[in-house]
């Protein structure tokens, strides 16, 4: 095999690789579906964010679709309604210092959707006094997709 040659088939094979890499955290155990491509998180639009501020009323696990692994997500009462807010995959929320709870009065930041027929919003961080979880950057990524990586 020629030099060049042997150098396009290397880029081929790191290329496969990391492609490869990528899907298993997508899917696999690390990822449970939550990768930043997948059809649930390419929901999450940066034209739609706002700040909301309310009480949680709840905290529980949710299955966002088939073939994805348990996430969390609480119920905020605003005052004005009641909203299902959608935090992250529960392996990612579950291994943070910053955790809420019923009762705690937080501003949530994120991507208002309709989530199986009612309103929902892809939280991209949860302000609790001064502390704030971050779950998504300014463009929506989750910051969970990189955090087995650091």
């Amino acid at each position: 095999m020629r030099k060049g040659n042997t150098a396009v088939l290397t880029a081929v094979l790191i290329l496969n690789f990391a492609l490869s890499a990528d899907c298993l955290a997508q899917r696999g155990r690390g990822g449970g579906g939550w990768g930043a491509g997948s059809a649930y998180n390419r929901q999450y639009d940066v034209t739609t964010v706002e700040a909301i501020r309310g009480e949680i009323s709840s905290v529980d696990r949710f299955m966002p679709r088939q073939g994805v692994s348990e996430g969390i997500h609480l119920v905020l009462a605003t005052g004005s309604e009641s909203i299902s807010i959608h935090l992250g995959p529960a392996w990612f929320i579950e291994n943070q210092d910053e955790m809420v709870v019923v009762g705690d009065a937080v501003v949530i930041t994120g991507s208002r959707i309709v989530y199986q027929g009612d309103p929902a919003i892809i939280a991209a961080s949860v302000e609790k006094g001064e502390q704030v979880l971050q779950l998504r950057d300014e463009l929506g990524y989750p910051v969970w997709s990189g955090w087995r990586r650091r």
